[in-house]
């Protein structure tokens, strides 16, 4: 088992990783010592690993579940007040935990109706999928989507521990394993160039989640994250880099319909986008730009998609929450490595778009 710990003011929690770290479950509820726990899941995750949480949980304190639908579609209010009113039902007091068992949507979704129940009670996030256990469930952002952009509602919310056992991903699809590389490929690219060498040597043996190589690749990510929001919690600088690859990602997933591209596609075409835009300001040279699109296609990730018009995915992103009045916000590479925020014209987005064979 691995250990990272995350330090944010007035905080801290540890992040477990390894093959059967669920067995920690009962040690973290002791130490937390709560009333009652409600497990957070949903259909797919449910069917596979509730009982078996139920199980861990139950030793420790009274503890029921909710199931919600699969899916960033209802990344929404419905699943929301699903968590709440059976929270509610359940007679769950400011002493219990609610347990977010599955991938991102899920554990967005459970940490968010925790910020909110009696003003905030304390949960912990047990990530089921790749790109949760190395991004998602670290950092204590939580909340759900709106019609007008994704994430428009929510809140910052620790959760009191992560762990994240890497015997969850056996039972995951190619694409949803593709999806938490595009997250673990975004760290090398802002933060890490001697991580990123190491994507480009060990891809192939990541992509059939080599024990070793798992192990070492998300636990990485996680420090790289870690520290991040250690020196950021509140997004006010740092933070933000964080976002690559997202600007352009969210607006995807909101024109193709939310859950049509996996979130960590829709980055990976995001962070495409964004080498490109630099590398027309001159910030980037072609060849670093070059070998993140080759990262990118290796890890069987989309490049670019098909069917968007430029001019629609600039009034996307316009009402992304990382836009100020209406000016997107872009983290653009300026090295393998590095990078920095940046308002970007519009009609430089646009040129990028079309230089990538996107419709006007």
């Amino acid at each position: 088992m691995k250990e990272v710990q995350v330090k944010v003011p007035g905080h801290s929690y540890t992040i477990k990783l390894g093959s059967g770290v669920i067995k920690e479950l009962p040690a973290e509820l002791k130490r937390l010592n709560p009333s009652s726990c409600l497990i957070a899941t949903n259909i797919t995750v449910g069917s596979l690993y509730l009982k078996k949480a139920t199980d861990l949980c139950n030793g420790m304190c009274r503890t029921e579940s909710v199931v919600l639908p699969d899916g960033e579609a209802y990344k929404d209010w419905g699943s929301v007040s699903a968590i709440l009113e059976k929270l509610a039902s359940m007679g769950a007091d400011r002493k219990s935990v609610v347990i977010a068992l599955g991938g991102g949507v899920v554990g967005d979704l459970a940490g968010f109706a925790a910020a909110i129940y009696m003003r905030g009670i304390r949960f912990i996030q047990v990530p089921t999928t790749l790109l949760a256990m190395v991004d998602s469930s670290v950092g204590g952002k939580t909340g759900m989507n709106m019609t007008a952009g994704k994430n428009l509602v929510g809140t910052f919310h620790q959760p009191e521990a992560v762990i994240a056992d890497s015997d969850f991903l056996r039972t995951l699809p190619e694409r949803e394993i593709g999806a938490g590389i595009a997250e673990i490929i975004k760290h090398g690219v802002l933060a890490d160039k001697t991580y990123f060498e190491e994507l480009e040597r060990d891809m192939e043996k990541l992509r059939a989640l080599d024990p070793e190589t798992v192990a070492k690749v998300v636990g990485r990510s996680c420090e790289i994250k870690a520290g991040v929001v250690s020196r950021d919690e509140k997004e006010k600088g740092e933070r933000a880099k964080l976002n690559l690859g997202h600007t352009f990602g969210h607006a995807i997933e909101k024109l193709t319909g939310y859950g049509t591209w996996l979130h960590g596609e829709a980055v990976a075409v995001g962070t495409v986008l964004a080498a490109v835009t630099a590398e027309k300001q001159g910030k980037i040279n072609c060849g670093d730009v070059k070998r993140i699109q080759d990262l990118i296609h290796r890890a069987g990730l989309p490049v670019r998609i098909a069917g968007i018009s430029a001019s629609k995915a600039i009034e996307a992103m316009k009402g992304d929450k990382k836009s100020t009045k209406g000016v997107p916000h872009f983290i653009l590479p300026v090295a393998i490595g590095t990078t920095v925020i940046e308002e970007v014209p519009e009609g430089l987005i646009k040129e990028a778009l079309l230089e990538e064979g996107y419709e006007p």
